[in-house]
């Protein structure tokens, strides 16, 4: 099982952008789209504070976000990055075999990453995150770096705030046809 603990909060402001988004995306009636929870079992508490300092995760996640885009069902996850090199540890097998499944399904799965080193945000395609993954697995890098992005997938950030990833997906759908 794994464990949970205060670092988990790492990229919570990249969660907190796009649920903003996502809210956003919802009135406009775009799309709907909403974070999925990991069930989590608290094990020890701060109860000064009122807050859970150690619990186990209940199962493996799939992805961080589902829904759907004018009849087109997405999903993707969400990842920071501090530095321009991505670890492909941080994208979990169950992760990639959920977005597969999803793809087989006419799906469209993807990932969106926030380099906080450089403040730049990109829409990763399925197929370039299996292209990174298929190469660490055949013995290559287990990293990308943003420089192997492509540069027509990064996403506009308005206001600091808003993460328009419907542009890139747009994008993601006309390069499929």
């Amino acid at each position: 099982m794994a464990s949970w603990n205060s670092r988990g909060l790492r990229g919570s402001m990249l969660e907190e952008s796009l649920n903003m988004t996502n809210e956003k995306y919802r009135r406009e009636k775009l799309a709907l789209v909403q974070k999925i929870p990991t069930p989590i079992t608290p094990m020890e508490f701060d109860k000064e504070h009122h807050h859970i300092t150690l619990a186990y995760f209940e199962q493996k996640s799939t992805v961080d976000y589902l829904g759907n885009v004018q009849g087109l069902p997405i999903c993707f996850d969400a990842k920071e990055c501090a530095t321009d090199t991505f670890p492909l540890q941080n994208i979990h097998e169950h992760q990639v075999e959920f977005m597969t499944e999803f793809e087989e399904q006419d799906g469209i799965s993807f990932l969106i990453i926030y380099f906080s080193g450089c403040n730049l945000c990109y829409y990763v395609p399925y197929r370039d995150m299996m292209r990174f993954w298929d190469r660490a697995r055949n013995g290559g890098r287990k990293s990308f770096r943003r420089e192997e992005l492509d540069q027509d997938y990064r996403i506009r950030v308005q206001g600091e705030v808003f993460i328009h990833y419907l542009e890139a997906l747009q994008r993601d759908l006309d390069s499929r046809e």
